[in-house]
């Protein structure tokens, strides 16, 4: 495997997250090869691809959903690569998958407490729900409706919230904008943007490259498994072979 191309410099950062040579299969299959990665403090990270690539895989390895073949993961300098997602939550990771994974059945207020359900410190965690109401005020609006009854920019706005509601140092989005209004999704990204000013480290998976790009410090390019390019959002943005490829220009 050759080493990834690399445009620009990276802003130094405290590390949080340390991905290095994860390998992933499902059976026989090989989904990720050699994939390293990092996110720092207060970071916005990028991973773009093809449907295919990896992405999702990765994610899910990161966060306990899947067990990685090989590979070492830190988060916060601590190894974590084996263990369950609900491990990972106290330790600072929240993840909202694609397709939301918000519980249909239940209401809009109950899926946020079920996003806290490992803390115990109750008056911040009236505060976040403040917060994330404040973020999306829609949701306050419909508090009482069941998740399901949700149009798809506002059960996407309550997956993000439920991530945010477990408190995380580092938030895993997986495909924000999928399937979409573009207001929705403008509205959503510049909700990243505040949360990210926060200090909530990002490490997001989005099919749309030029948002992802414009909002990410750092970027990664992943094909067929493994990272082939890597470098600073904008220059990434810039790059005629990212452009040809992902921006149909």
């Amino acid at each position: 495997m050759s080493a990834p191309s690399t445009l620009g410099t990276r802003e130094p950062r405290p590390q949080l997250l340390d991905v290095e040579d994860l390998h992933v299969s499902y059976g026989a299959i090989t989904a990720l090869r050699g994939v390293s990665l990092g996110v720092g403090q207060g970071e916005v990270v990028a991973l773009i691809g093809a449907n295919g690539a990896g992405k999702t895989s990765t994610l899910r390895a990161i966060s306990g959903m899947l067990k990685p073949r090989s590979g070492r993961i830190r988060l916060a300098e601590q190894e974590i690569q084996g263990l369950r997602s609900n491990l990972l939550v106290p330790r600072g990771m929240a993840h909202a998958p694609e397709g939301r994974g918000i519980f249909l059945n239940l209401t809009v207020l109950e899926n946020l407490e079920l996003g806290a359900y490992l803390r115990r410190d109750v008056p911040e965690i009236k505060r976040d729900l403040e917060y994330v109401f404040g973020l999306f005020p829609i949701l306050r609006e419909r508090v009482r409706q069941q998740a399901g009854t949700l149009s798809g920019g506002e059960q996407q706005m309550l997956s993000i919230s439920r991530a945010l509601m477990s408190g995380p140092k580092l938030l895993l989005l997986d495909e924000p904008s999928l399937g979409l209004a573009p207001q929705v999704v403008e509205t959503i990204f510049r909700i990243l943007r505040e949360v990210n000013a926060r200090g909530v480290s990002i490490l997001l998976v989005e099919q749309n490259a030029h948002l992802a790009l414009n909002l990410a410090h750092y970027g990664y390019v992943l094909e067929t498994g493994e990272v082939v390019m890597r470098g600073q959002g904008k220059a990434l943005l810039a790059a005629p072979e990212i452009r040809k490829a992902y921006l149909g220009e």
